[in-house]
């Protein structure tokens, strides 16, 4: 009789064992599913974090392109000022372009720079002309170029040095 009731015990133990086993994986997969989980809501944060920069980045993107206009505007009429040597309204004109030029930058706006060699990533070439400078350099500027932090948003057009005409 020891024996039948040593192998119930055995039984029950067993039983037991394989209870736990069963549990312990029960714990492991949703300990892994719950880690999984929360990798994905932190990618989640993470990837709205970043389409909200985004966002807002091309929304001042678009405002200062649609800034640009009136900022190449009020540089014409200081040059047109200028010439006709009306100094209140070169002054007005002066003070007005100063301001919104500086907005612009507090904004990110940089200028394109021109002085040196065509770059086709920032600088759009409107014509080619002989000239006795390197053949490629920019010889002028027909519409300065900006840059809103790392990106174009308006290439500089320019004219560029080409071959010196034969003789």
């Amino acid at each position: 009789m020891t024996d039948e009731v040593r192998t119930d015990e055995e039984q029950v133990e067993e039983a037991e064992v394989d209870q736990l086993e069963v549990l312990q994986r029960e714990r492991d997969e949703l300990l892994d599913t719950l880690q999984r989980v929360q990798a994905e809501f932190d990618n989640y944060r993470k990837r709205a974090a970043r389409d909200q920069q985004s966002l807002v980045a091309r929304a001042h993107e678009r405002l200062v392109k649609e800034l640009l206009p009136v900022l190449d505007d009020l540089e014409r009429a200081l040059e047109a000022a200028e010439a006709h040597e009306e100094a209140k309204l070169e002054e007005g004109v002066s003070l007005v372009t100063r301001s919104f030029a500086d907005v612009l930058r507090k904004e990110g706006l940089e200028e394109v720079e021109t002085d040196g060699k065509f770059d086709p990533h920032v600088h759009e070439a409107l014509l080619s002309q002989p000239s006795e400078a390197e053949e490629g350099s920019i010889i002028e500027v027909l519409q300065k170029g900006y840059r809103l932090g790392d990106r174009v948003i308006r290439p500089a057009r320019v004219v560029i040095a080409g071959a010196p005409k034969a003789p």
